[in-house]
């Protein structure tokens, strides 16, 4: 017996690149029904745009200011298809409006472990360490570190100076992006000689 086809489930495609500000992985695309033999046809029928290798983006769906920013945290998926890069240092402290800077590339963390085979994009910098799952905020369509985390990542980087820092500190206490708690953990941990310690013991944090 033949075996029937099941064709492509279009609603479920748009649910997943909807979540994810219009982009979607090959794998994605493959869950939903799309054979791989069909990719290449609705990039050249220009219902896709291939944004990446192995991500593309619906071509009809709004483009948003944070496109790029999902973009690349598909980047950084694992075998299994999920995330790992989470923005971080001054990056997310930029997109949660408690710096003025505007750096040049996009900072993202990463796991220890993280490899690509392919040369690393020049708009990325990306910083290896392990997040808890309290320092991570999950954002729409890509993750940031929380502000106490981007902050105490900053101070030991050396990527924003001590003014920048104590003013998102504060900023972050009025707006209620950090606590008294997480700050009162962050000066049990830190070095005596540390730029934290400067930024901590102002008196108005």
């Amino acid at each position: 017996m033949r075996a029937v086809s099941t064709p492509p489930d279009h609603d479920r495609l748009f649910a997943i690149a909807e979540s994810q500000d219009g982009y979607f992985t090959m794998a994605q695309a493959l869950d939903a029904g799309y054979a791989c033999s069909t990719h290449s046809y609705h990039v050249k029928a220009g219902n896709w745009l291939r944004e990446h290798r192995g991500i593309y983006r619906l071509r009809q769906y709004p483009q948003s200011e944070n496109g790029h920013l999902v973009l690349w945290s598909l980047w950084s998926r694992d075998i299994h298809g999920v995330p790992q890069g989470v923005y971080s240092h001054t990056t997310a402290l930029s997109l949660r409006d408690l710096s003025d800077a505007n750096p040049a590339r996009l900072h993202m963390t990463v796991p220890p472990g993280f490899r690509r085979n392919s040369k690393i994009s020049a708009v990325l910098e990306l910083h290896k360490s392990r997040l808890a799952p309290h320092e991570v905020i999950r954002e729409r369509g890509y993750s940031i570190t929380s502000v106490m985390r981007s902050i105490l990542d900053c101070a030991e980087s050396g990527d924003a100076d001590m003014d920048m820092l104590q003013q998102a500190t504060q900023d972050g206490l009025r707006r209620g992006l950090i606590t008294r708690a997480e700050i009162k953990l962050a000066k049990a941990e830190m070095h005596a000689d540390s730029m934290l310690k400067q930024i901590l013991q102002n008196p108005k944090i």
